[in-house]
């Protein structure tokens, strides 16, 4: 899937964050609960360190709990890591991520000290939420669209902690085809960048094999096919998706798809499993040496052809 990123600066808001980052002492990532692994910023970890991070499962009220259960206890294999869930029905346990902070960063706790907490997360993913919830008070801007946040703030919290906010960052390519489409199904890439059927097949392909039941109950079905195309048009004439000519408006009912993944109308839904996070780290691992190889083989070839050129020069 060829993914085209809204308008942003990420190579200011990366150089800023790496320039303020060793005053940091606890990093805090905000992903989505529905796709952990994809909404994983690899610009954090790279920049962290060796930082003690907090990962905030959001939007966890939309999330299958099971598998939420599942990513917590798998982020917490790592040293000095912390994970926790959100979602609007927890919204008063918030300031556990202030409890965290302090155990993360002891040495920071005190009447006459201050920790430094920098929060971190992709477009979308319910960030400035969080951190009007955390202040008390309205000083993030909030929406459904992406890239709401503009520039880096910090904002003082109760317990002697400066949070220092940052715009929500994309890397500039999404090596992972199958992150690409969850990334636009769940909402972190702007509709006007993506092919709304390309990625209600890429949806219904694996809602059918990883939750039936939702897709029958939702969509009133006694079956399902096995192919996500027939869904596709099976649940559009359902829901009366038909153009001219007696046609299946494939379109909008990709759109209605998409949609009700987005707001859990289906049910809770997650993407993506720790095991499918292991397998394609894998797969990207292959794709990255075999692309490495190609250029080395380019480099070679051209060095070749211009020490040829300069023998026949002679």
């Amino acid at each position: 899937m060829a993914i085209q990123w809204f308008p942003g600066h990420m190579n200011k808001a990366r150089n800023e964050i790496k320039e303020i980052m060793p005053q940091m002492d606890v990093i805090i990532e905000v992903l989505d609960a529905r796709i952990p692994y994809s909404s994983e910023n690899p610009m954090v970890s790279a920049l962290r360190g060796d930082k003690p991070v907090i990962k905030i499962l959001n939007k966890a009220d939309l999330a299958d709990p099971s598998l939420t259960e599942q990513w917590m206890e798998y982020f917490e294999q790592e040293s000095g890591v912390k994970a926790i869930a959100f979602g609007h029905d927890k919204a008063a346990e918030v300031h556990k991520i202030n409890e965290l902070c302090k155990k993360l960063a002891p040495h920071k706790t005190g009447a006459d000290k201050q920790l430094k907490a920098m929060i971190m997360g992709i477009p979308n993913v319910g960030k400035s939420t969080l951190i009007n919830i955390l202040a008390g008070r309205i000083v993030a801007k909030t929406g459904n669209e992406p890239a709401v946040t503009k520039a880096q703030q910090r904002i003082k919290l109760d317990d002697g902690i400066m949070l220092y906010d940052t715009p929500g960052m994309l890397w500039p390519k999404v090596e992972n085809e199958n992150s690409g489409y969850r990334l636009a199904a769940t909402g972190a890439i702007r509709d006007t960048a993506i092919d709304y059927e390309e990625v209600a097949s890429y949806t219904a392909e694996y809602l059918i094999h990883a939750y039936p039941e939702l897709l029958k109950a939702r969509y009133k079905l006694d079956e399902l096919p096995e192919q996500d195309w027939e869904f596709i048009e099976i649940a559009g004439k359902k829901r009366g998706c038909i153009r001219g000519g007696n046609q299946i408006d494939t379109h909008k009912m990709s759109e209605i798809l998409i949609n009700e993944l987005r707001d859990a109308i289906i049910g809770r839904i997650t993407m993506e499993t720790p095991q499918m996070r292991e397998d394609e780290e894998v797969m990207v691992a292959q794709l990255r040496a075999e692309a490495e190889a190609k250029k080395a083989a380019k480099e070679e070839e051209k060095k070749q052809r211009r020490a040829r050129a300069r023998k026949n020069r002679r």
